[in-house]
């Protein structure tokens, strides 16, 4: 995944579903999740075993979201990573965005041929820093 489709990838953006955030401010998803909202991005829960994170509403599933959302960020094991593509697809992102360690070639290859883009082993914070800075520091 090269720099400029990060880019555009996150500056496209204003909502992003985190899948499998945790509630609980010790877990990478959260302080990943954390570092998007304070950038500007409306972040959505998405974990059936908590009811709220970050201010937001949880919800169990991508379906379950009412709203558009732009990027579903995925902090899931790779094998467990194809339902949510096929949920994304199903909503019209356009963005997949799996966390570091998170790989899942046939489902990335099926997200890309729906025309979606998707960048893999990555974390979104860390790219959002290093591509486009940290707001928040201005």
């Amino acid at each position: 995944m090269d720099d400029e489709t990060m880019r555009q990838a996150l500056m496209g953006a204003r909502t992003i579903a985190v899948v499998g955030l945790s509630d609980k401010p010790s877990r990478a998803s959260h302080s990943v999740a954390r570092f998007l909202q304070g950038q500007g991005y409306r972040i959505i829960p998405v974990n059936p075993n908590i009811q709220e994170a970050l201010g937001e509403v949880a919800y169990p599933d991508l379906i379950s979201v009412p709203d558009a959302i732009d990027m579903v960020n995925i902090f899931r094991r790779s094998d467990k990573v194809a339902p949510t593509v096929d949920e994304a697809i199903t909503k019209g992102v356009q963005t997949i965005w799996m966390q570091l360690g998170v790989v899942a070639r046939d489902a990335a290859r099926q997200a890309e041929e729906a025309g979606i883009t998707v960048v893999m082993d990555r974390c979104a914070a860390v790219e959002h820093r290093r591509l486009i800075g940290d707001q928040r520091a201005k």
